[in-house]
């Protein structure tokens, strides 16, 4: 099976389009019974099983390995160490372009960062690997490790995010701040944050010759194919990679990682299909994570709390051997009307694996910090936190000036604060509590995400039967990508989505891009209402041109795809199905191929975010400091809502992501050793279901003309970056205490 077909079955719409239908996924059931393939799930005939040995420092070499201990165990098959590992015809330190990573590959002996692969053991049986790893027992030469932000040289990186200044300003900062009749200044942090999918990255790897077969789960197949065929020297044609499934990836399996290609190198080390599976503590090193930020912010208003400067200056931090810079300042280029902001950026090298992409980068730390000085700024004005977000509302870009291509922010402030009930917040702190004497909360944040898109393909084909089909590589991470792209196929061939195969999850389907930013659905959204259009138009023109047919000489009006029929637009009663004019053409299908890339002229002209607004109530113990969300309510305006059912559950795994980060989640790193002490789900703390005991979400109505031919905004990341803000201030307005160290944890509440 070359790809994952989610086939045509009964479906129960409303009357018109399928899209804006809040349907269930149609993977769903595939999921809840166990049918759904994973990577790990793939067993080929003569597997073996791979297991990394990795490193107990942060910075050193390895001296020495027990390799006959090793080899020596029942259903050991070989180790594979830097003197053994097969070669590679690329350097896996060579770098030709910011999205190509550095990886450590067993390329020498050299540590560093914590779990570092150092080894791979290759055995018969799972068990026997992991036995096999233990066993080699492995000598360093250790050198001190470079922990913090404080702990190594600090210096101003080329550019940050993806390929931003690292410095930016407009106006005079220096002379609104001093102008300012009320003035903030403070430092905020953020700790370090892992991904922690559901499922850890792994791999099936199996070589045929030059060809490999790969088993993975991934954000970008087409990406991986070539970042594999350099590393391998062989053509990207020749790897065929299937990921219909992931659960879950954050940006964490965007790029293709270094222990991935280790178990293709051990497959071709043994010449048998091999598998390799991360454990959880290999999730802290090698796949990236969030970087620490420390943020420091002057803001400057008027008497009438109109903003006069920003300034954010921001530290962060990459690995000691490779480039990759959070730009958490940048957010204040989009949010508030301002005339003077400026913000700029530092970064340390410190010795762990490289930072990448995790949901919201640069947002989420950036707007922790900013909804918070807000917040600080409001109450130095003596104006309701919500109240001065409407004075200082942007109705243009603040840093661009440019026009907003659609922005329904005032309806999200408006709809989230009436359902909340924020009028009847007091602007006191610690001046609510409940019946058994909890200190009540409530705080707001603004939300934004910029409207990105990447670039797609897609194939539509309509067969006599009067069934479609829609092709394309696309990636689902849970999403529920896969429903939401039947959707859409089903309208642009205008077909009840019971009569569309939709196939996906493989590398030989057409290049869907990534699956990341927030633009998976208008991406490859746009591709498949391309590719469904183009196919459209191809059985029209055959039929126009027929004189057979009750359509011809209908090319001056044109003509309606519906319920797989075209219509004459003049005259509706004149119709014909797809396999009418298919039969009468001698031809079993027609097809079409289709693209999804963003309007160049669009995009400079106009500036292209989805935003929100989100409200939090919080409870915390007088007495023992604990914090408990109890009531989040969000409402976000983002484009044209392709499904509400999985939109608001996107909208629900965001908010519950600024939970975490605001009060749960972080890495504990040893300063001593430069290991992270909480390599686990049981230390790395995430919310539980006691965690969000309500949560709400209203979709605002927004209408798009310009970002994409569907106007379609990306809802996937945007409501973590509202969330984290309205708890953090929802904390002070229950204690009066303002903690500017996230997660806030109760060491931090009592200063």
């Amino acid at each position: 099976m070359s790809d994952t077909i989610f086939p045509a079955g009964p479906v129960h719409l409303r009357q018109g389009s399928s899209i804006g239908q809040p349907l269930t996924r149609r993977d769903g059931v595939l999921k809840v019974t166990g049918q759904a393939d994973f990577a790990a799930d793939h067993h080929p005939d003569g597997m073996l099983y791979a297991v990394i040995a990795h490193s107990r420092i942060a910075r050193g070499r390895v001296v020495s390995l027990d390799l006959d201990a090793a080899r020596a165990h029942p259903g050991v098959v070989a180790v594979m160490t830097p003197k053994n590992r097969p070669a590679l015809a690329l350097d896996p330190d060579a770098k030709f372009h910011p999205f190509m990573f550095r990886m450590d590959l067993l390329q020498n002996d050299r540590v560093r960062y914590p779990h570092q692969a150092i080894a791979v053991v290759i055995a018969e049986t799972f068990e026997a690997a992991t036995e096999g790893a233990a066993l080699l027992a492995p000598h360093y030469e250790s050198e001190p490790a470079r922990v913090g932000l404080d702990g190594a040289e600090v210096f101003v990186p080329a550019t940050v995010g993806v390929g931003n200044p690292s410095r930016t300003e407009i106006g005079d900062v220096i002379a609104g701040l001093a102008q300012a009749a009320h003035r903030i200044e403070a430092v905020y942090e953020t700790d370090t944050q892992y991904h922690n999918p559901m499922e850890p990255h792994a791999i099936v790897a199996h070589w045929d010759g030059d060809k490999l077969h790969i088993d993975t789960p991934s954000q970008g197949m087409a990406m991986a194919q070539g970042r594999i065929g350099g590393l391998f020297g062989i053509s990207p044609e020749n790897i065929h990679i299937r990921s219909p499934f992931l659960g879950g990836g954050f940006g964490s399996k965007g790029m293709f990682s270094g222990p991935m290609v280790l178990g293709i190198l051990a497959a071709r080390l043994v010449g048998r299909p091999v598998k390799l599976v991360l454990k959880r503590e290999q999730m802290y090193g090698p796949v990236g994570h969030r970087a620490p930020s420390r943020q420091t912010i002057r803001m400057g208003a008027d008497r009438e709390g109109r903003l006069t400067a920003i300034e954010v200056h921001a530290r962060t931090a990459s690995s000691t051997f490779d480039d990759f810079f959070e730009a958490p300042a940048d957010v204040a280029h989009t949010l508030y009307a301002c005339p003077a902001i400026a913000t700029s950026h530092e970064a340390v090298r410190l010795d762990t694996g490289t930072p990448l992409f995790m949901r919201a980068p640069g947002e989420a730390p950036g707007s922790i910090a900013l909804e918070s000085a807000i917040d600080e700024m409001a109450l130095a004005c003596g104006i309701d936190p919500l109240a001065f977000r409407l004075i200082n509302y942007a109705e243009f870009e603040p840093i661009s000036g440019r026009p907003f291509s659609s922005k329904a922010l005032r309806e999200c402030y408006d709809q989230g604060a009436a359902r909340f009930g924020w009028a009847d917040r007091p602007m006191a702190a610690r001046q609510m509590r409940d019946a058994d004497g909890m200190l009540v909360g409530w705080g707001m944040g603004t939300a934004t995400f910029p409207a990105l898109m990447f670039a797609a393909k897609a194939r539509a084909v309509l067969r006599r039967d009067g069934h479609g089909v829609m092709e394309t590589g696309a990636h689902d991470m849970g999403q529920g990508a896969w429903t939401a792209f039947a959707q859409i196929a089903a309208d642009s061939l205008g077909l009840d989505l019971g009569a569309i195969e939709f196939k996906a999850g493989s590398s030989d389907l057409p290049d869907a891009g990534i699956a990341g930013g927030s633009a998976h659905t208008a991406t490859v959204g746009a591709a498949i209402h391309d590719a469904g259009a183009g196919v459209i138009a191809k059985l029209a023109d055959l039929a126009m041109a027929d004189p057979r047919s009750l359509l011809h000489g209908a090319g001056n009006v044109g003509v309606i795809a519906r319920n797989g029929r075209l219509h004459r637009r003049d005259d509706e009663s004149r119709s014909e199905s797809y396999g009418e004019i298919l039969a009468r053409a001698g031809l079993d299908a027609i097809d079409a191929t289709g693209s999804g890339t963003m309007d160049p002229a669009a995009q400079q002209h106009y500036a292209m975010h989805a935003h929100g607004a989100v409200f939090a109530e919080v409870k915390v113990d007088p007495m023992l400091g604990q914090i408990r969300v109890t009531r989040l309510v969000g409402a976000f305006a983002a484009g044209r809502i392709i499904n509400p059912h999985l939109v608001r559950s996107q909208y629900y795994g965001g908010m519950i992501w600024g939970a975490s980060f605001t009060l749960h989640e972080h890495a504990i790193i040893d300063r001593r050793s430069g290991r992270p002490l909480n390599a686990d789900l049981g230390e790395y703390h995430i919310p539980v279901n006691a965690d969000i005991p309500s949560i709400e979400a209203i979709l605002v109505d927004e209408h798009d003309p310009f970002v994409n031919a569907l106007g379609i905004k990306g809802v996937g990341e945007i409501a973590i970056t509202g969330t984290a803000g309205a708890i953090a201030n929802a904390v002070w307005h229950a204690t009066g205490i303002r903690v500017r160290q996230f997660p806030i944890a109760l060491e931090r509440m009592l200063g």
